[in-house]
């Protein structure tokens, strides 16, 4: 299948990638020596039907990057991007109005394309279910009413029907997450409480989900085992039953391990149908060699 071809059922689509792109440990890897800027991001579309942009997590982007961003997909028409939401708005939970008017007038022109898949609220560990959280999830939706938005939380204590219940009337996609099962975590859920079934991978690295020293990226440096995709497989089939569109994403990203993991995915969820690999892939990961099929340059 190619990769700007969605699998269908029912009119249900999937759009399946990696967290980000920027990375220089991808270098040789993921991409050919010498690739630079957006030719990156047009190298992943041949393999992806979605990318997750984090620098909006970080700081709000100016609209050029986004018009950027666009031309480097033209030749994907069906191509998605997912955006974090700025952490201001998720973390210091603030939404000042020139502030979200920044945010907003950044994402505009992927919005307007129709490429914005999903905006996604990720909040802390530490944003427990409560009401005065939950005043606040209606408080970001009202703010950012005319994007898809969709809400991760890491807690177990929204892990219940009501909260779910809550989502559907109000109006607000689930991030179902894959995490470690360390203190008191989400677990695995299936849930759908809009028209966009959402999955992200995040590892299973127990040892370092809660470290916060200078690698902020250990927490993610974890390479998922055949048998750990076999149960993600299931849990995406199960959103995609449920949602008009499903977007699954890998956020385990040191060492090019999201590209790996989702290629491997696709071949799990697409049986009988080639799926390209990058030749530094499988030098870094041989058993794509074995699990996925048909490696071409």
């Amino acid at each position: 299948m190619p990769p700007h071809q969605q699998p269908e059922t029912e009119n249900r689509k999937l759009y399946l990638g990696p967290a980000g792109w920027d990375y220089p440990d991808w270098q040789g890897v993921v991409y050919p020596p010498g690739l630079k800027g957006t030719d990156r991001l047009t190298f992943l579309a041949t393999l992806f039907t979605a990318v997750e942009i984090n620098v909006t997590f970080y700081r709000p982007i100016p609209a050029d990057y986004a018009r950027r961003w666009l031309a480097a997909v033209t030749d994907f028409p069906d191509f998605r991007f997912t955006a974090k939401v700025w952490q201001v708005f998720t973390h210091t939970r603030r939404l000042p109005a020139p502030e979200l008017a920044q945010f907003q007038a950044g994402l505009a022109p992927l919005l307007t394309a129709g490429k914005l898949g999903v905006l996604l609220a990720q909040f802390p560990y530490s944003f427990h279910n409560t009401e005065e959280n939950r005043a606040y999830l209606v408080q970001l939706k009202t703010a950012l009413e005319k994007f898809p938005l969709a809400v991760e939380v890491r807690h177990r204590s929204w892990q219940q029907r009501a909260v779910r219940e809550f989502l559907v009337e109000v109006g607000l996609d689930f991030c179902n997450i894959d995490q470690p099962m360390v203190s008191y975590p989400m677990g695995a859920t299936r849930w759908v409480t809009g028209p966009r079934g959402y999955l992200r991978c995040h590892g299973r690295r127990q040892d370092a989900w809660f470290a916060f020293g200078d690698d902020r990226g250990a927490r993610y440096d974890y390479l998922y085992s055949p048998e750990e995709l076999e149960d993600l497989a299931a849990r995406a089939r199960e959103l995609v039953a449920k949602a008009r569109e499903t977007y699954v994403i890998f956020n385990n990203h040191p060492a090019g391990q999201a590209v790996a993991n989702a290629l491997e995915l696709i071949s799990l969820l697409s049986p009988g149908h080639n799926v390209r690999i990058p030749p530094g892939l499988i030098t870094a990961f041989p058993r794509l060699a074995q699990t996925v099929l048909s490696p071409k340059e």
